[in-house]
């Protein structure tokens, strides 16, 4: 019995010659600002359940700091620090405080690895939640500074300053805030960082300088916080420097690129491990 080929057999089958497949093409990598728009849309409608609750803790704790420093200050230096860091004490509350909570709890709920998937880079995951955190923090901050205005007779022309305070304060904490939860190595760890560090801005915000000792005064010029404070607090005279008003945001801004690229430094960190 012979076997003669198909190729030689009249109509018979033909073989098709096979040919590689070329490699499939990747396509376009995530752009950073659509990335971190879409995270912060899906971060404020995750946050939205909680508004009422953060806007009500954050803006009554800065609002009765003021009522109870009304019998301590008697000049209008000491008035103008008051308001003014109370005002910012509402965004070091929710960008100290409740990122590095939820960062903290992400890490040890494993739920970074959720992130890890998602075709979006690093830094748009860490901008759009610290971003969405301090919206929340706009209206707590008005009305604590137009309450405290109104109670110790401080002006309100100049707080439309308030609207570069917020998102330049707020990115230098919410850096700091996303850094610890996301470099802490227990859920519990970051909630203690995120106190301390609130507790801090309390302290050195809040209370005039001039009343606190020179050891006091240098670890409050390293909490980037304290020049959101003094550029809102020189908006109050009859001929503020804007000069230096605006050094003290630069400050603030410089801050706020550097624990904001360590937070991103952080996240990829944690999110391999």
């Amino acid at each position: 019995m012979s076997v003669v080929p198909a190729e030689v057999v009249p109509g018979g089958a033909r073989t098709v010659p096979e040919t590689a497949p070329g490699a499939a093409e990747l396509g376009p990598p995530a752009r950073l600002w659509p990335s971190l728009a879409a995270v912060y849309r899906a971060q404020l409608s995750r946050a939205r359940v909680a508004r009422i609750p953060l806007l009500f803790v954050a803006t009554f704790q800065s609002v009765g700091i003021t009522v109870m420093m009304r019998g301590v200050v008697d000049t209008a230096g000491e008035a103008q620090s008051v308001v003014a860091g109370s005002s910012v004490l509402v965004v070091a509350y929710v960008a100290l405080n409740l990122l590095a909570q939820y960062f903290g709890q992400l890490r040890a709920s494993g739920g970074l690895d959720h992130y890890a998937t998602l075709p979006v880079p690093p830094a748009a995951v860490v901008l759009g939640a610290a971003a969405a955190y301090a919206s929340f923090t706009v209206p707590g901050t008005l009305m604590t500074a137009v309450f405290g205005c109104v109670l110790f007779g401080l002006p309100l022309a100049n707080l439309w300053i308030l609207l570069a305070v917020i998102p330049l304060a707020g990115a230098a904490l919410s850096g700091l805030g996303a850094a610890c939860g996301l470099l802490a190595s227990r859920a519990e760890l970051a909630t203690l960082l995120g106190q301390l560090g609130m507790s801090a801005a309390l302290l050195l915000g809040v209370l005039p300088a001039d009343r606190m000792p020179v050891i006091v005064r240098l670890a409050r010029d390293l909490l980037p916080s304290t020049y959101g404070v003094e550029a809102y607090a020189r908006t109050f005279g009859a001929h503020p420097d804007w000069a230096v008003v605006l050094g003290d945001l630069g400050v603030c801004a410089g801050v706020g690129l550097v624990s904001l690229a360590v937070a991103t430094w952080a996240y990829r960190r944690a999110a391999v491990r």
